[in-house]
């Protein structure tokens, strides 16, 4: 997929390294835009495999507005298990530290509380939730159904009163959604990103919410664009980064969706792609 390799390509000519919160230096620019036309084919990058199961099952979680990192585990999924909420054990990179925030199940008001109940009070992971909040995804999915002009379609993870309670703060803080013709568009917003490890998720990710948005709302899919703010590489991501830049791009892989309903009954396992031939995956360790 060039469009993620020519960022790659900006951040290692013009990136400039500053340090950070996790103590690994990072190769950082200031602001950049990924495109991609879903009608050439699903986003998933193939100059490394990329683990669809783990992208399309934590969609899955974010969906249902689920904060107990136990449902991704049960389902093979580790991609949060480094973090919890801060009221339960505070931030720190010390080893201590981490043991103690992997122990614990609850991620606080995340990615799915916000989208699904914006507004209310976080009582924990086991709480009932029901009807209790702003749906914005329901929202939103009713506005694509009947004011599909609209250009006030847009679901926020960012809630400032609760970041202090999140494992993390949205990254990806921000998407909206627009019609134009026949076409379903989506353009997100992330405040920080971690170009080896966490973009080709998220570009998968929101490329199967755009496909799911447009099987609800009969429409087809359309443009994914991401405004990337602090777009970064990690400094011990670099050397394996190079591998990947000397590997040709291979065809993208189709995405096929089957016993689809609702986007609110979705399951992780409705969605397979089709024809994925990647490059070998690439081993790159996470900053937490």
């Amino acid at each position: 997929m060039k469009a993620y390799l020519d960022i790659v390509k900006k951040i290692l000519a013009e990136g400039y390294r500053k340090h950070n919160r996790t103590g690994m230096d990072a190769l950082s620019i200031s602001g950049t835009m990924f495109e991609h036309d879903m009608a050439l084919g699903f986003p998933l990058l193939t100059t490394k495999k990329v683990p669809f199961r783990l992208v399309a099952s934590e969609l899955e979680f974010f969906i249902r507005g689920i904060t107990d990192k136990e449902w991704l585990k049960e389902r093979k999924n580790h991609i949060w298990d480094e973090w919890c909420s801060p009221g339960l054990v505070p931030y720190n990179m010390d080893d201590e530290t981490q043991k103690r925030m992997m122990a614990q199940r609850d991620l606080g008001p995340i990615y799915g509380w916000q989208w699904r109940h914006f507004g209310a009070r976080y009582e924990g992971f086991d709480s009932d939730a029901a009807g209790k909040g702003i749906d914005q995804l329901r929202e939103a999915v009713e506005l694509l159904k009947k004011d599909s002009d609209s250009r006030r379609i847009i679901i926020s993870a960012w809630n400032p009163p609760d970041l202090k309670h999140m494992a993390l703060p949205p990254c990806h803080y921000s998407f909206q959604l627009i019609v134009i013709g026949t076409r379903l568009n989506l353009l997100w917003n992330q405040r920080s990103v971690d170009v080896a490890l966490g973009l080709p998720f998220n570009i998968a990710s929101y490329a199967l919410l755009l496909h799911l948005l447009a099987r609800e709302a009969g429409l087809d899919e359309g443009k994914l664009t991401g405004f990337l703010g602090d777009t970064h590489i990690y400094v011990n991501h670099v050397e394996a980064l190079g591998i990947q830049l000397e590997r040709e791009p291979r065809p993208l892989p189709s995405l096929r969706t089957e016993n689809f309903s609702s986007v609110f009954d979705w399951q992780y396992t409705d969605s397979v792609v089709e024809g994925y031939d990647p490059f070998p995956a690439i081993k790159f360790d996470i900053a937490v």
